[in-house]
């Protein structure tokens, strides 16, 4: 899918092309390319001599090969963008090419994104860029305001962690922990530290991103305050994840630990019978010998009377058990 974007009374208008001759028909300042096919790979490189390097998408890219800029002006970035899937919690490679000084090229001061889904902090910008006029000025500015958005989406994404947890602790905390919810909590807790471990990722990339934009000397001195801006609020999340790692741990200790009483419940059970026990268990055997001579053969009641003491020395045991409690 090919998407171009353009200004129109300080507003982000955007056009679905759908053929090359489209793209004459337009100046825009963001070029969209979603799951691109080989066709739109090559309106791309015809109309806006453009080639899109075939390892843009590789996820096994070097960190130090990220980010750099090439002679003819080109800015190659290249960061991870978050999904916040209830399901699949994910991050997209999303692959960004910014041109701004090579006069040959039509697309001067357009920015190119390359990814192969659609991602949520592209849906909120233009969603943004279309209700606010004067927003965006220029590429560098999508760009800015891309990176800007993906920090508020991971803020927002940690604000649903806090009440998720929050939920969880009350069910960890209510002393009714039983196996079966204790399984469905454990899930729960490895999904949020998961996700949580791919915001603190995510943030890192910006981070990044964001330094290198900076340090190309390629910002304006209001773009470059906002960068600024936009590093500070990152950092304000590094201390929200990691409490948010903290509170993870202690409810997946907690959690373990009433598995643990529950487990210790059901050996105690088998301690306190097999103790009650023994005493039966010794009366049986006296009597189970073969004695030459046996009294009670001579003794009606003899038998029973040894049933009466079993039942007796397993009781007396029990009642002791309760009273001190061991039953509980």
């Amino acid at each position: 899918m090919l998407n171009i974007f353009t200004l129109a009374n300080g507003r982000l208008v955007q056009e679905e092309i759908e053929s090359l001759e489209e793209l004459s028909k337009f100046q825009p300042i963001w070029v969209d390319l979603e799951s691109p096919t080989v066709e739109e790979k090559r309106w791309v490189k015809q109309y806006y001599g453009l080639s899109i390097p075939e390892d843009a998408m590789d996820e096994d890219i070097e960190e130090s090969a990220r980010f750099y800029e090439e002679d003819n002006g080109e800015l190659h970035i290249r960061s991870d963008f978050l999904i916040d899937d209830d399901e699949d919690p994910r991050s997209v490679r999303v692959a960004f090419i910014l041109n701004q000084h090579n006069t040959e090229l039509r697309s001067r001061g357009v920015l190119f994104s390359i990814h192969d889904e659609d991602v949520p902090v592209f849906r909120l910008l233009r969603m943004r860029a279309r209700r606010a006029p004067g927003l965006i000025e220029d590429a560098k500015e999508v760009l800015l305001k891309l990176f800007d958005a993906d920090a508020e989406y991971s803020a927002d994404t940690l604000e649903n962690i806090y009440d998720d947890l929050k939920k969880v602790s009350e069910q960890v905390l209510s002393g009714n922990m039983t196996d079966a919810l204790a399984s469905v909590v454990l899930g729960e807790i490895a999904r949020h530290e998961d996700l949580n471990s791919r915001i603190r990722r995510n943030v890192m990339d910006t981070r990044r991103a964001v330094s290198f934009m900076m340090r190309s000397k390629m910002l304006k001195a209001e773009q470059f305050e906002e960068a600024r801006q936009i590093l500070r609020d990152i950092e304000s999340l590094d201390n929200h994840t990691a409490f948010l790692f903290d509170k993870i741990n202690f409810l997946m200790d907690a959690t373990v630990g009433f598995i643990n009483i529950n487990q210790n419940k059901i050996i105690k059970i088998f301690s306190v019978a097999s103790v009650a026990l023994l005493p039966p268990t010794l009366i049986a055997s006296i009597y189970g010998m073969n004695f030459r001579s046996m009294p009670e053969l001579e003794w009606s009641l003899g038998y029973p009377y040894a049933l009466a003491i079993m039942v007796a020395s397993a009781l007396v045991p029990m009642w002791y058990f309760r009273r001190r409690g061991w039953l509980r």
